[in-house]
């Protein structure tokens, strides 16, 4: 019987239906707490995203496999712990000591078979020297191949093209991740944990470069994978935000973002400051200052929080707290040759930093900085970077005087086109109407009026604001008609929806990351635009017209 029950929940599990699974390893649990069925529960409770519990019953399929003499299986439960403890629960202590157990366990095992493809991979994991952790991870794809074993073949290759794409060699290690991918899709593996640790690698390498168009053939390719098999945890939902925020659907990022920080509303897990440090990007990019702030409290030292900080130091003027930020972060040096890492790490920090020193007036430490960034592009295949590095070049040729302007801000959009990078567009668009101003005013107030149009379907109110003030400089018309009367905003429909769910301002702040401050704020402008008198009038209101942000 229990057999039988461990079959059930493994045919289950391989269609998605993790309610189902669940019960027949509970049954299976009921007659023989075994490793097979103890690891079995633990991938239908993480199917239904109790992760904790997930990772209880994993850590108890580790003891009873070495109760079995299965050395292979407890290295296996193991290795999944880990992920789970780390990845997923932010707690790499722990995960640590489920490694070295891992590793301990698999060298016991020995041999030739699978366990050595595991335990080349665990000992990668830890391996701090990137060229040592390269052959570690070339080996265990060797072994996968000759073994036949496409869960040790394709998590040792997207972690080796992750390695690549931080070591620089970008291209190489995208491409070992689409292959990883692809065999995903092709349903080649059985593992939970490796299906959802490959998206994982290449999520967070799309945000890394900024690489939109892979990442959305990669979602339009797995869509039904990753629905039927929940394996993108919140921990990959920060990383796929982040590339949403880049690619301009704002309202998708959102969606994915808070849901990410919401399933770690219990503490404050490093798996939910990631998803706060992203929407936080995302708030200073819609110049929703006051909310970035606070999101961002307390993750001053936060190493993935320099961008988003340095941007919003950058927005509220302080010039010296932005600067000394990002020299910091890039190592305050501007005039050196690119090093590892700085393709994929020290890049966008530079071209913020050319924006702040322009700010301040230093066109000459701008173009000094703004050298190193062309200097960095030019190791890279892809748009973005080159394309920023261009922006930054036509910015100081604009504030200095001297150079090619047009010909930086042509090549800066051509390159976020392809990159499709509309934030960064409507921006260069923007400085070649500056650019522009003086010789050809009828063509820079086309360029701003479509930066203008970009800005305003996104929402980026600083911005828009920015190009609305040139166009009058201009002597064109800003905007057709006043915004906002009559009309709520994106943010206002959203506080209207949750006080007609019978949400307090308390709770409204608490569900949109805002002040109590801020949601009184935008309850008075609610009311004031649709004439409503009260809370129940607005409650009654949104029941009515079903208001949906």
């Amino acid at each position: 019987m229990s057999s039988a029950a461990i079959e059930q929940g493994r045919a289950a599990l391989r269609d998605g239906d993790a309610a189902t699974a669940r019960r027949a390893f509970e049954l299976a649990l009921a007659e023989d707490e075994t490793g097979a069925a103890l690891e079995g529960l633990g991938e239908a409770l993480y199917l239904q995203c109790d992760y904790q519990a997930a990772a209880a019953y994993y850590e108890r399929a580790y003891a009873a496999y070495r109760r079995e003499r299965n050395l292979a299986g407890a290295g296996w439960a193991a290795v999944t712990a880990s992920w789970i403890t780390g990845n997923v629960l932010g707690d790499w202590a722990v995960r640590n000591g489920w490694l070295a157990r891992a590793r301990a366990v698999l060298e016991e095992a020995g041999g030739d078979g699978p366990e050595r493809g595991w335990l080349l991979l665990t000992k990668a994991f830890t391996e701090p020297d990137a060229q040592v952790r390269e052959v570690l991870l070339r080996e265990a794809i060797a072994v996968g191949r000759r073994l036949g074993d496409p869960d040790i073949e394709f998590e040792a290759l997207s972690y080796l093209g992750g390695v690549l794409v931080m070591t620089d060699r970008v291209e190489e290690g995208l491409t070992f991740l689409d292959e990883s991918l692809a065999a995903v899709c092709a349903g080649e593996l059985k593992e939970l944990a490796t299906v959802e640790s490959i998206f994982c690698g290449f999520f967070w390498a799309c945000e890394l470069v900024n690489d939109v168009p892979r990442a959305d053939q990669w979602m339009r390719a797995a869509a039904d994978l990753m629905e039927r098999r929940n394996v993108v945890a919140a921990f990959c939902r920060a990383h796929y935000g982040g590339i949403l925020t880049a690619a301009g659907r704002w309202d998708q990022a959102e969606v994915e973002l808070l849901e990410a920080a919401r399933q770690f509303d219990r503490g404050r897990s490093p798996r939910r400051d990631a998803a706060l440090i992203r929407l936080a990007e995302l708030r200073v990019r819609q110049g929703r200052l006051e909310e970035a702030a606070r999101l961002l409290e307390g993750l001053d030292h936060h190493p993935d929080a320099v961008r988003a900080l340095a941007a919003l130091h950058l927005a509220r003027g302080e010039l010296t707290l932005a600067r000394d930020l990002l020299e910091r972060a890039t190592e305050g040096r501007d005039d050196v040759v690119p090093t590892v890492g700085d393709l994929t790490v020290v890049g966008p920090l530079l071209a913020l930093l050319v924006d702040v020193h322009l700010e301040e007036g230093n066109v000459d430490a701008a173009a000094r900085v703004a050298g190193r960034l062309d200097r960095i592009a030019g190791a890279q295949r892809g748009p973005y970077l080159k394309a920023a590095a261009a922006l930054a070049k036509g910015r100081v040729c604009v504030a200095g005087g001297e150079g090619d302007a047009r010909a930086c801000l042509h090549e800066a959009l051509e390159g976020f086109a392809r990159a499709q990078l509309p934030v960064e567009l409507a921006r260069t668009r923007l400085e070649l109407a500056r650019a522009l101003a003086e010789g050809s005013p009828e063509v820079a107030i086309a360029e701003a009026k479509l930066a203008l149009q970009d800005f305003e379907r996104l929402e980026a109110t600083r911005n828009a604001d920015a190009a609305a003030a040139l166009l009058r400089s201009l002597g064109a018309p800003s905007r057709t008609g006043p915004k906002g009367i009559g009309a709520l905003t994106r943010r206002e429909a959203e506080v209207l929806e949750l006080i007609g769910a019978g949400l307090s301002n308390p709770e409204i702040g608490d569900r949109l990351f805002i002040t109590r401050k801020t949601v009184e704020h935008h309850v008075g402008s609610v009311l004031s635009k649709l004439g409503l008198r009260n809370r129940a009038e607005a409650a009654a209101y949104a029941t009515r017209e079903k208001i949906s942000p």
